[in-house]
This record gives C-alpha cells, sequence and structure tokens, in this order.
C-alpha cells in the first residue's frame, strides 16, 4: 500500500486506554492512507495481549505494524525500533494515554501536508485556546523549565518541548541520532533537529492530563534526569569540530579563571568562566576562540589584584565582537574538511 504517512505510538501498561485510543486514531484519519505503529514496551498489564488480539479487527485493512518487545526498554528505544517500520513522507506521534486528542494531530497533518516548507510540528500545550486539564503544578513548572534551558542552549524559542504529539518529515526523522532510551527521547529528538538547524513549528493543542492513580508515569526521578539529557545533548554530543572547540575552549577558561577570586568566590568564578567558554565554544571554531582569548590574555596585562577583572571582560567582549566578525567574513566561503575545524 502507498502510505502518505505513519503514526508512531509505544505502549506500556495502557490496557485501560487502548481501546479508546485505537479506535479515535482509527476515526480521525479514516480518509487518509496511514501505516500506524505500534510498539508495546514490554507490558506487564495485558496490554500487549490486547493489541495482539484487537489491532487486526480494529484494522482489518491490515495498515499497521505491530512490535512486540521482550521487555520495558523504554520510550526512546521503543520509539527507535518503530521507526524503521516508516513508510510515508511524515511520521505522526502520539501516546497511547489519551492525554492527547488523535483529532488534534489531524489538525496538524492537514496543516503540514499544506505547508511543505515546514519539516517538523509539534503540538503544543501552551498555545492556542483548546481544553486543558492540568493536575499537577510543579510537573508543568518541570516542562517550562526544561523548555527554557533547551531554548537557551539551542537558540529555539518553543513553548512545549515535551510534548507527545508531533510530524516529523520521514527523511529528516531517520537521520536523527536519538541517544536515549526513556523519556529523554524528546530531548534528543528536539536536540537532533535543532543542530541540523531546522525550524520546529507549533500548533495548539488540547491536553487531558491524567492523575497517578490514572496510570500518570512521569515522575520526580525523570525531571532530574532531563537535566544531565540536555547537558549531555549540548555539550557532549556533537560532532569532532564542536567537541575540540569545546575542549579547547573549556581549557582556556579554566586557566583564565584561576586568576579570579578566592575561597568560594574562586569556585563560582570557576563555574562561571567554564559556562560561557562552554557556550561560546558551540558557534565558534579554533580561529575565532584564538581571537577572544588572545584579546582576554591581553586584557589581563593592564591591571593588577581585583580590578584585573574588568579589563580581562573589556577586552573580552572586543575579541567577542571581533571573532563574530571574522565568522560573518568568512561565512560567504565555502567550508572544507580542514577550514570547518579552525573558522
Amino acid at each position: 500500500m502507498n502510505y502518505k504517512a505513519s503514526i508512531i505510538m509505544p505502549v506500556f501498561n495502557e490496557l485501560k486506554s487502548l481501546n479508546k485510543i485505537c479506535y479515535k486514531l482509527k476515526d480521525s484519519f479514516k480518509d487518509h492512507k496511514i501505516k500506524y505503529i505500534f510498539v508495546d514496551d514490554g507490558s506487564t498489564d495485558g496490554s500487549c495481549e490486547w493489541l495482539s488480539k484487537n489491532l487486526k479487527i480494529i484494522f482489518p485493512e491490515k495498515n499497521f505494524e505491530f512490535i512486540k518487545l521482550s521487555k520495558n526498554y523504554g520510550k526512546g528505544y521503543a520509539v527507535r525500533e518503530a521507526i524503521k517500520q516508516i513508510e510515508g513522507e511524515y511520521t505522526l506521534f502520539i501516546d497511547s494515554d489519551l492525554e492527547y486528542q488523535p483529532l488534534d494531530l489531524l489538525e496538524m497533518y492537514n496543516v503540514i501536508d499544506k505547508n511543505k516548507e515546514i519539516e517538523v510540528l509539534y503540538g503544543s500545550r501552551n498555545l492556542g485556546s483548546k481544553t486543558q486539564l492540568r493536575r499537577y503544578f510543579l510537573n508543568g513548572i518541570a516542562v517550562k523549565i526544561n523548555t527554557w534551558i533547551y531554548n537557551f542552549f539551542f537558540n529555539q524559542s518553543l513553548t512545549d518541548l515535551h510534548t507527545g504529539s508531533k510530524i516529523i518529515k520521514s527523511s529528516l526523522l531517520k537521520k536523527l541520532n536519538i541517544s536515549t532510551n526513556g523519556f529523554g527521547l524528546e530531548i534528543s529528538m528536539s536536540s537532533e533537529i535543532a543542530k541540523r538547524n531546522i525550524n520546529i513549528f507549533e500548533y495548539g493543542i488540547s491536553y487531558y492530563e491524567r492523575s497517578f492513580e490514572q496510570g500518570k508515569k512521569i515522575t520526580f526521578v525523570d525531571g532530574i534526569q532531563s537535566y544531565y539529557f540536555l547537558f549531555k545533548e549540548r555539550f557532549i554530543l556533537n560532532n569532532l569540530e564542536t567537541q575540540i572547540s569545546l575542549i579547547y575552549s573549556f581549557g582556556f577558561m579554566s586557566y583564565a579563571a584561576s586568576f579570579f577570586g578566592m575561597g568560594s568566590g574562586k569556585i563560582l568564578v570557576y563555574i562561571l568562566f567554564i559556562f560561557i567558554g562552554l557556550m561560546i565554544a558551540l558557534n565558534r571554531k579554533l580561529i575565532p576562540l584564538s581571537i577572544i582569548f588572545s584579546f582576554t590574555y591581553f586584557g589581563s596585562l593592564f591591571s593588577k589584584g581585583n580590578g584585573k577583572i574588568y579589563t580581562v571582560i573589556l577586552f573580552f567582549l572586543i575579541g567577542l565582537y571581533l571573532s563574530a566578525k571574522f565568522i560573518q567574513f568568512f561565512s560567504s566561503h565555502k567550508k572544507n574538511k580542514f577550514s570547518k575545524f579552525f573558522i
């Protein structure tokens, strides 16, 4: 069958919602040629058995793929397995817990299908005026904090990083290096997209948050892990030239920080200098970084004691400006394998 798109739905212990979500998906997309991909991620509540028995009844056209995993590997792993089976121009994602509505996903699909310049479309729970049910204040705060950190690290402006409804062009999706097995999936996927300078569009959707008694699975531990995933995706999982720049910047800024502060203040200066060094190294290679560091060192020669930090900051800013001009000057030149490490 010539599918127009695929829908991926990972499942883990969602027996109570499966019948309703499956029929809602089918009814919503009845006028479209869709391949449905269900992945049971080691469920222990009968979800796997239900899917094995009922998918062929709900989808008699056999336009579905059912993947059974031997144990609970995590949402990221389940999605990676599903991606191997996708067909069609776009891949749609939805969770199996009914917090997100298939009709919203259909609206999103109609938008992206009519606007070919859009490669990625996220359903946002923080846009528009659709019906919302929020149960946990701290969960909402955690999502907003993670979204803000992601936007800062990757120069984006998303409103909902952890959305469970999204659409990605299949050709792009197959290129993404999704590195996590668990709930860090959204961070890994979004980070990979941002690193490729792909615009992420958003569309307002409804949201009905479940209670923990109803089966909600996100925990405080997942929230803490998300900070690690954000750090890893931004500062560890990069191409070779970026990693070299990060190491180079880390080394110099650590050296520069050693000249300032005393006691606990010295630790704060170290953290600040290193963080700034890592951030500027994300978009600069060895020569622009060397311009900044040369001016920073030059500024340290003009004063002594505590006053030294002012001249260092001044010359650091001058170096920052000149390095940007240097990059701008060479931006029109075609980069080869050698120059991409230096410019």
